[in-house]
């Protein structure tokens, strides 16, 4: 008889932050995606969103992994590897939470613009981490876009008392830093979507 393994959705542990962030995680092979969404020369305001990810417990969670995407400044997602070369905009970033000393992430970028007029700027966040055998995903709005977010279908659906969930606040004493941090399960549970 046939004995069948786990598949890698099916393991528990650090496997997709060290097999999908290598360079992170000080590997000899480079990474497909970093923590950068726009480089220095994208057009756009360049912002910081720095976080943690905590457990049911309360615990910051050390091989979480996250995929972010957005669209420009302008409101675009790139639509070829040219257009990233020449904008400096990849539109994707991959980041693990085990290598920072605070067990943190830390995505460079540029704000977003709206992709429709009736939606917010906002990041799209996907999270896989151990013990989970699917990802999550959620979405990061800015508290100093709140006309915006007030019209944005997606957050409005979301329960009124809930949607601080999705905030991305700015540091006060941090130029163009935003600090969001996801809540796995507990009293501060992020939102998260049902794709």
């Amino acid at each position: 008889m046939t004995t069948l393994k786990q598949t890698p959705s099916q393991t528990v542990g650090p496997y997709f932050a060290y097999g999908l962030c290598p360079q992170q995680y000080d590997f000899d092979f480079k990474s497909l995606f970093t923590p950068v969404l726009a480089d220095r020369e994208a057009a756009g305001e360049h912002i910081t969103i720095v976080g943690q990810v905590f457990d049911g417990d309360g615990q910051v969670i050390g091989d979480a992994m996250l995929e972010i995407s957005q669209v420009d400044a302008q409101g675009h997602y790139p639509e070829s590897r040219e257009e990233t070369l020449k904008t400096g905009f990849r539109g994707f970033a991959r980041v693990g939470t085990g290598t920072d000393p605070q067990k943190r992430f830390v995505v460079e970028t540029v704000k977003p613009g709206r992709a429709s007029p009736d939606e917010a700027p906002h990041l799209n966040v996907v999270v896989t981490m151990r013990g989970m055998l699917l990802h999550t995903f959620t979405r990061v709005y800015f508290e100093d876009e709140a006309e915006a977010n007030e019209r944005d279908a997606v957050l409005t659906a979301v329960p009124a008392d809930r949607r601080g969930t999705l905030i991305a606040r700015r540091e006060p004493n941090a130029a163009n830093v935003y600090r969001f941090d996801i809540h796995m399960q507990g009293d501060k549970e992020t939102v998260f979507f049902d794709l």
